[in-house]
C-alpha cells in the first residue's frame, strides 16, 4: 500500500495545510521539495514522536518508519518559529524531546499533542504565546500587493522568513502544483500554459529537480512512494513579479 495521504486546506492565515498519513511496508519515500516548514507528529509501536521539518529546495529520499500514523501541519509561507532561524531548517529538521501521546516540548514550553481536528487550535495557542512570527511584507507580496520595500530588502526578508529566495518559493510551489495536476490526469500541454512554463522541456526539468518524477509517470500513476497527495489543493504564486527560470 505504501503511503496513504489525506490533505486539507486551512482557514488559518498561519497554516498552508493539515495532513495525515499512514505508512505500510515501506522504508523510504521520495520527498517532494516544499517551500514551507512544518510540525509533524507520529506514533509507531506505541511510541510517540514529533519533529520540526524544514523547507526543502530539491527532491530527495527520506526514511519512513513502518506502520506509523502521522499528523502534520504545514505552515504558510512567511510564518516562522521565533526560536529557530528558518534558513537553518532548509533540507533539515529538529526532533522534539519528551514526546508522549498527550504532549510535546517546543520553545521551552509543553503543548498538547494535536489530533488532526485540533491543528488550528494548537496554532492559535502558539500565536498567542508569541512562539510564531509572520513577516507581513512576505505575505502581502505573495497576495499580489505591491511591496513597500526595495528589491534588495524584499529578497532579504524572503530569505529570513523562508530560508529560500523569492524565485525558489515560486518555482517549488509551481512544480508541486504541476505534479498534482498531472497526477489527476491533466495533459502536460495545458499544465505548461496554466502555470507559465516556457514549454514541456522546461516543465520536465522542474519536475525532475523538485518532484523526482516525469510527467508521464505522474499521469500514469507510476510514481512509487511519493510524498504528495493528488487530492491536495494547489497553490499559485502567479501574482509574484518574479522572472521565470
Amino acid at each position: 500500500m505504501g503511503l496513504v495521504f489525506e490533505t486539507r486546506g486551512s482557514e488559518s492565515d498561519w497554516v498552508e495545510s493539515v495532513w495525515t498519513c499512514r505508512s505500510d511496508r515501506i522504508s523510504e519515500m521520495t520527498s517532494v521539495a516544499t517551500e514551507t516548514w512544518g510540525l509533524v507528529f507520529w506514533e509507531q509501536d506505541g511510541a510517540a514522536h514529533a519533529a520540526v521539518t524544514g523547507p526543502e529546495n530539491r527532491c530527495g529520499t527520506a526514511p519512513v518508519p513502518e506502520g506509523a500514523e502521522f499528523v502534520g501541519i504545514q505552515f504558510a509561507v512567511g510564518t516562522s518559529l521565533r526560536t529557530v532561524a528558518t534558513p537553518t531548517l532548509v533540507n533539515s529538521g529538529i526532533a522534539l524531546p519528551d514526546v508522549t501521546e498527550q504532549g510535546f516540548w517546543l520553545a521551552g514550553s509543553r503543548w498538547a499533542t494535536p489530533r488532526v481536528e485540533d491543528a488550528e487550535a494548537l496554532v492559535r495557542r502558539l500565536v498567542r504565546a508569541d512562539v510564531l512570527a509572520r513577516d507581513p511584507l512576505v505575505t502581502d507580496t505573495l497576495r499580489g500587493r505591491p511591496p513597500a520595500a526595495t528589491e534588495r530588502t524584499l529578497e532579504r526578508r524572503f530569505r529570513a522568513a523562508t530560508g529560500l529566495t523569492r524565485g525558489a518559493v515560486r518555482q517549488i510551489g509551481r512544480a508541486r502544483t504541476a505534479a498534482i495536476l498531472l497526477s489527476t490526469g491533466e495533459p502536460p500541454g495545458p499544465v505548461v500554459d496554466k502555470l507559465g512554463y516556457y514549454d514541456e522541456p522546461h516543465l520536465a526539468r522542474a519536475l525532475r529537480k523538485y518532484v523526482g518524477r516525469t510527467a508521464g509517470q505522474l499521469r500514469e500513476g507510476d510514481i512509487g512512494t511519493l510524498a504528495i497527495d493528488p487530492g491536495q489543493r494547489t497553490t499559485s504564486y502567479t501574482s509574484l513579479a518574479i522572472p521565470l527560470e
